[in-house]
């Protein structure tokens, strides 16, 4: 398929399409208009005495730095040599791909002042499956992602490298000759209008946002499954129980535990004359934690959705002829909207911890054997499994710290405020990579725990997942090595066939 930029922005499934799906993308006459419309009044101000900030002036704290006219095209070029100072690792495929058309998204809308050519520079390289290698830090969140855009816009320049389709690092002046592709000559404005954005944090963001809503199914499901394989009850989620507190995440969550655990053998078996008042609160409580992280991703989803309404750029080139300077560029927003998904990320996997911990203890796990193990003691079990899974959550509890509020003063105080968020959307990245993992472990643990309260039958949609989990995860036995089982559990909570095996048999889940 093909995404069309217009000048009114992107959806969200769209960006993920160019991102993961490398759909190409075309750039609409609608944005070609837009474009042309705002590059003739950034031409008319470079005919005048005018000082227009990045068209005349120099950048940053060299905002009153006078540029005479045959030294601006020059600069634009200079700046995005100059921006692309970034250090580290790389930045994944993915990530620059969104960073990319997000940019081509902005500028197509017509407030950046650049000719169509410019976004349909980077169209070219995406289409050509040509990706900027950008290194993991130089963004501070404002003005925007400098130094990762400054990376990415290198190779429309001729400069710079890029990998192919097949992860091959090139020079990117060899590889646009190859594909076809001609260097761009920036003209005024152009430089500064491919890396003043959030393009990068709001690339990060929107993937996020897949990745954690299908997590949160995940962690419903594997909640179920040691509800269950604890003897734990379902009664605790009682519709209209659950509705005396109306928060939307929870009715939610609650919903799909009962849909989960609905016909239940096992939560029959001891549904009367159980001695027990109430279960724990990582189990009675699920509905509350991941529906409080439902919340927090709905938030987050407003954010992202306004953001990709959004023409980000400074200076901005607005209809009436004014090029004004703004604050746009910031990423306040969504900085602090992945900082709630870090926290809300780190709480769900503290709570599927809980649950593990609790299976594989065999004071509290209600007659299971301890750690899951045959022959305990000969054999250890998921004992370490249970480790790996609490040292992640221990990460991800780090990860919660918010970067957001840790601000610092930059480019002689010019930029005395900046939102890290970059450094924010980079931690999410990490803690939904931990959870994904820290749910397969309780997914199996869960399963193997279900599989050792038979002859009792569990519920139609846990007993999918654990015939799902047993297609890629063997049965246990004697001790084997682990590690390889455990990756191929995340893969399937990662890939969302574990969750799509439970939803063919019961239907969607929320």
């Amino acid at each position: 398929m093909t995404v069309e930029l217009t000048e009114v922005g992107l959806s969200r499934d769209e960006v993920v399409a160019v991102a993961r799906g490398g759909d190409e993308v075309s750039v609409g006459p609608a944005a070609v208009t837009a474009m042309e419309r705002g590059a003739a009044i950034v031409a008319e101000h470079v005919a005048s005495d005018e000082p227009v900030y990045g068209v005349s002036t120099g950048f940053g704290a060299l905002a009153n730095t006078s540029i005479p006219p045959e030294k601006r095209a020059l600069m634009q070029k200079s700046l995005v040599r100059s921006h692309a100072a970034g250090m580290g690792p790389e930045v994944e495929t993915e990530v620059v791909r969104a960073m990319m058309v997000l940019r081509a998204r902005s500028l197509s809308m017509g407030y950046s002042g650049v000719r169509p050519l410019v976004a349909e520079g980077i169209v070219g390289l995406l289409n050509a499956s040509l990706t900027p290698v950008v290194p993991e830090y130089g963004s501070l969140g404002a003005s925007g992602d400098l130094a990762p855009l400054a990376h990415a816009a290198l190779p429309l320049l001729g400069e710079g490298v890029v990998r192919d389709s097949s992860g091959e690092l090139l020079d990117a002046g060899d590889a646009l000759a190859a594909a076809g592709l001609a260097p761009i000559e920036l003209m005024a404005k152009e430089g500064l209008a491919l890396i003043n954005g959030t393009d990068g944090i709001l690339g990060m963001l929107v993937l996020a946002l897949r990745d954690f809503g299908l997590l949160l199914k995940a962690a419903d499901l594997s909640a179920a499954l040691s509800v269950e394989a604890l003897l734990g009850t379902d009664r605790a989620f009682a519709e209209d129980l659950v509705a005396l507190r109306p928060q939307p995440g929870q009715q939610v969550s609650a919903a799909n535990l009962r849909r989960l655990l609905a016909d239940s053998a096992v939560v029959a078996s001891h549904r009367f004359g159980d001695t027990r008042v109430q279960d724990a609160y990582s189990l009675r409580c699920a509905p509350q934690v991941n529906g409080a992280a439902r919340d927090a991703l709905d938030h987050a989803r407003r954010t992202a959705d306004y953001e990709l309404e959004s023409a980000i750029d400074n200076p901005m080139v607005m209809p009436d002829g004014r090029v004004e300077s703004c604050g746009n560029f910031h990423g306040a927003p969504l900085g602090l909207a992945c900082d709630l998904l870090a926290i809300a990320s780190a709480d769900v996997g503290a709570i599927a911890e809980r649950r593990t911990d609790r299976l594989l203890d065999k004071v509290r796990s209600e007659g299971l054997p301890p750690f899951l193990a045959d022959d305990a003691g000969v054999n250890s079990g998921l004992m370490i499994g249970h480790y790996t899974q609490a040292a992640m959550v221990a990460e991800n509890r780090r990860l919660a710290v918010p970067a957001s509020s840790d601000t610092l003063s930059t480019s002689a105080s010019q930029e005395d405020h900046v939102s890290m968020a970059w450094g924010a959307a980079r931690k999410l990245r990490t803690s939904l990579a931990n959870l994904r993992r820290i749910l397969a472990v309780e997914i199996t643990c869960g399963v193997r725990g279900l599989e050792l309260r038979e002859p009792l039958a569990p519920a139609p949609g846990t007993a999918a997942a654990r015939d799902r989990l047993r297609v890629d995860v063997p049965g246990f036995g004697a001790d084997r090595w682990l590690s390889p089982e455990l990756a191929a559990a995340e893969e399937l909570v990662g890939s969302g066939a574990l969750v799509a095996a439970v939803e063919e048999k019961i239907g969607e889940l929320e």
